[in-house]
């Protein structure tokens, strides 16, 4: 995108609105910028909001780590802090549907725990007996009887189908996932199994990758996996060191002693500390 002056003040001012301590990432040409959005359930979410070089007679492009967008409401006097506004009155309708997986996560034996994110609308649940099932939750109505695909044999998906058909009546939307299945299967489901999490490779909120490039500049960390993760419980977000120094460097509030740099995490703002290491 080429930039013009009148066009970086405006964008510079319409972050200052929002307040630079959300800036999480700005592309060097504005062509996008995202923000840290924080709900009421204190869930971290990222937003990125693409820029079209007519902006702002261009309504821009969003995207986030929601099973499915809002429309956006735009018009030439509108500006970022609307987009933010209108993705937080988005968040609060997808509250529910957040509530409901996570209770199903914590309550059931979820299969690839690891591959799921803000936007998976579905759970692969092990039921035992070598059978599993397939649930998609609606967004906007999660706690509604779900759309289901059983996995197995097929004697014991054949049973399994005609119980739940046979039941779904019994379906509640007051009661919790678990104890609805449970219900309609007519047997007790297992609870998640014990946690490893050694051999989980964890995304970086950073560079968004598991992995740092193989690369010799990088010595040691040439090829590593994230190695430092925010100490907030209700964060948990993961970084390779070497990302989170680096856009540390970049925020000016960052103070330095000796080879530890002292700053906040981009996703929650709680203090963080990184030490930082001599590249090739």
């Amino acid at each position: 995108m080429a930039l013009t002056s009148s066009f970086s003040r405006a964008i510079y001012s319409e972050i200052e609105e929002i307040g630079w301590e959300h800036l999480v990432r700005l592309a060097e040409d504005l062509s996008f910028v995202t923000f840290r959005v924080v709900d009421k359930k204190e869930r971290v979410h990222v937003l990125e909001i693409l820029l079209d070089k007519s902006y702002p007679n261009c309504p821009p492009s969003v995207s986030a780590d929601v099973p499915y967008l809002f429309n956006l409401e735009w018009s030439t006097n509108s500006r970022l802090k609307d987009v933010v506004k209108q993705f937080r009155q988005h968040l609060e309708k997808l509250q529910q549907f957040w509530s409901t997986v996570e209770d199903i996560d914590q309550s059931l034996w979820v299969s690839d725990t690891a591959q799921l994110h803000r936007a998976t609308s579905f759970r692969h649940i092990n039921i035992g007996n070598d059978c599993s099932v397939i649930l998609s939750i609606r967004a906007n109505e999660p706690r509604s009887l779900p759309e289901c695909r059983f996995l197995g044999s097929n004697e014991n998906v054949n049973l399994l189908r005609d119980k739940w058909r046979r039941n779904c009546n019994k379906w509640s939307k007051d009661k919790p996932f678990a104890e609805n299945l449970a219900n309609l299967l007519e047997f007790q489901l297992p609870g998640p199994p014990g946690v490893e999490k050694n051999d989980q490779q964890i995304e970086c909120g950073i560079c968004y990758s598991q992995l740092l490039p193989v690369d010799d500049e990088l010595g040691p960390k040439s090829g590593g996996r994230t190695d430092y993760t925010c100490e907030n419980s209700t964060c948990n977000k993961a970084f390779h060191s070497l990302c989170l120094g680096d856009w540390l460097r970049s925020i000016t509030t960052t103070r330095q002693s000796f080879d530890v740099l002292f700053g906040n995490c981009p996703y929650c703002s709680q203090p963080v500390a990184v030490k930082i290491g001599t590249r090739k």
